[in-house]
């Protein structure tokens, strides 16, 4: 089926340097997350297609351009220049152009600026369209050999490790496999809190993916956290993916789990935690916090 959006009679989906006409409209074109070699034919079409391409970063969107002697005009468009270009793009998409959205790698709008772009643009009836490609959420979950019939993206977690915590807490009874986004830099220490609040969860890190050093560590979470200490932060991009909780987790009664802490609280909070955490499989840091607040009930 001839592609609509084409004109039939243009050049075909190639790549060459003859560029199709396209409708009017917003299209929200995925870049590769590593491997240049990723981008596909029909990508490579429209940004040669539309009269402007809006990127986060001109000079790393440029260079791609250049690979592949594409010389549209680029626009930077990120969170701290949005308000004044958000206007003047949609000023243009109003006006019949056809213009896309590129972030610095991957797909569009995950964990990448252009939400509001969308959502002002299908609020003024302007058409939005996808242009598929590379994400490197589904490049680790596909890596990661965990469950996939349900995700949950978490992107990235807070810096600080309090709110961080907090933020892994709300994550642990979720049922699907967890998908987060981390720096080098905090790595360590991410992990190190996702083991506390999460528990020895499987799980797996891709690193680098579709790159020359690309590598994908599996294990329990406790034992990634163990390497990451003594290995340090790593170099590249990062993902972690984490199993769904056990279905021993999702079970437990929560007035059942008090019971068994206040019955083993006289033994001290760090044993009665470290003991139904080795009965029930959930993480002992959450059930030390529980201890802790029971012991407190006590007290008059």
């Amino acid at each position: 089926m001839a592609n609509p959006l084409i004109n039939p009679r243009a050049a075909p989906l190639s790549g060459s340097d003859s560029a199709p006409n396209l409708a009017p409209g917003l299209y929200l074109v995925a870049t590769p997350i590593g491997n240049a070699g990723d981008i596909t034919l029909r990508a490579l079409d429209v940004l040669r297609a539309v009269e402007l391409i809006a990127c986060e970063d001109s000079r790393w969107t440029g260079r791609l351009m250049q690979r592949y002697g594409i010389g549209t005009a680029l626009l930077p468009y990120h969170d701290h220049n949005a308000p004044r270009q958000r206007p003047r793009l949609l000023q243009r998409l109003s006006a019949g152009a056809a213009i896309a959205l590129v972030s610095d790698a991957g797909t569009p709008l995950i964990s990448d600026p252009g939400y509001k772009l969308v959502r002002d643009a299908v609020a003024a009836g302007i058409e939005v369209r996808a242009i598929p490609g590379a994400s490197a959420v589904t490049a680790a979950l596909s890596l990661a050999g965990l469950p996939t019939d349900r995700f949950h993206f978490a992107g990235f977690l807070p810096s600080r490790r309090t709110a961080r915590r907090r933020a892994l807490a709300g994550l642990a009874a979720i049922e699907a496999t967890l998908v987060v986004l981390e720096s080098a830099r905090r790595l360590p220490a991410a992990l190190a809190d996702m083991a506390a609040e999460l528990g020895p969860r499987e799980a797996a890190l891709a690193r680098e993916m579709t790159k020359l050093h690309e590598e994908v560590r599996r294990g329990p979470l406790d034992e990634l956290a163990a390497h990451y200490a003594e290995a340090g932060p790593p170099k590249g991009e990062i993902v972690v993916v984490v199993a769904p909780p056990t279905a021993q987790e999702m079970h437990i009664d929560e007035a059942e789990l008090d019971a068994r802490l206040e019955a083993l609280l006289d033994e001290g909070v760090r044993q009665a935690a470290t003991q139904v955490a080795a009965e029930t499989g959930l993480p002992r840091r959450r059930l030390y916090t529980r201890a802790l607040e029971l012991k407190r009930q006590r007290q008059p």
